[in-house]
């Protein structure tokens, strides 16, 4: 999930980014109402954690325009002020949901999780593509009922393709949204993790639910019934 943190106060900025990525998260981060613009025009984010009080425009303003852009990436916004006429202009802006610092970081999380479930149809709180399940508030992955131990980067590589099943996700696409803006590697990376999780959630199952669409990039199969026979065997590199 790819989240784009919009914060003026250096700190403030980076204390929010390191809890995101230990989450999961690709996160890019935006110091002013200007670069938080452009960022959410040229990247399609999972949410935005946009801070009220930035230089201008202000974090209001930002939300206002991008509602009438058409741009419906859920917006959580934080503020250091409490009132309810700030509490009601944000909503009014378009925002999704509030929030007062200073908070705590589990409440930031689960409230990233909800809005992230939101859109045209409601999202479950937990994912299932056949036997297989993802929590994101617990970061537990099951097949069936045995549990499966994954990194922060399979785990947010395993939940996008679980977001759209049987749906199949070009490289670039996969890259923009589990590795964050800044990521200077190449796309061969999605490659290795992805064989990273069938040596988890499928081989030990005997499954081959992720399928390689040669040329393209992967999907998540729901019938499970790719050909384990062919596969892309990609270099490995020094991480992600």
């Amino acid at each position: 999930m790819r989240v784009l943190v919009v914060e003026d106060e250096v700190k403030m900025a980076a204390l929010v980014r390191r809890g995101l990525e230990r989450e999961g998260y690709a996160v890019d981060i935006a110091t002013d109402g200007r670069e938080a613009l452009w960022a959410a025009r040229e990247q399609e984010y999972d949410a935005i954690v946009l801070d009220a009080m930035i230089p201008e425009p202000d974090g209001f303003a930002v939300c206002h325009t991008l509602r009438d852009e058409s741009r419906w990436a859920p917006v959580l916004m934080l503020t250091a002020r409490d009132s309810v006429e700030d509490r009601v202009r944000g909503l009014d802006a378009g925002a999704d949901d509030y929030l007062t610092k200073p908070f705590a970081f589990e409440e930031l999380f689960a409230r990233l999780r909800a809005l992230t479930r939101r859109g045209p149809i409601e999202r479950p709180t937990v994912l299932e593509v056949g036997d297989l399940t993802l929590d994101p508030g617990t970061h537990a992955v099951r097949r069936g009922t045995e549990r499966i131990d994954l990194s922060a980067k399979e785990f947010g590589l395993l939940e996008f393709l679980m977001r759209h099943p049987d749906e199949v996700l070009s490289r670039s696409r996969i890259l923009e949204h589990v590795w964050d803006f800044a990521y200077e590697g190449g796309s061969n990376v999605v490659d290795v993790y992805v064989r990273y999780l069938r040596e988890k959630v499928d081989r030990p199952f005997g499954r081959a639910d992720i399928e390689t669409v040669r040329g393209v990039g992967y999907r998540l199969r729901i019938d499970g019934l790719a050909d384990t026979r062919t596969e892309e065997r990609p270099a490995e590199v020094g991480g992600a």
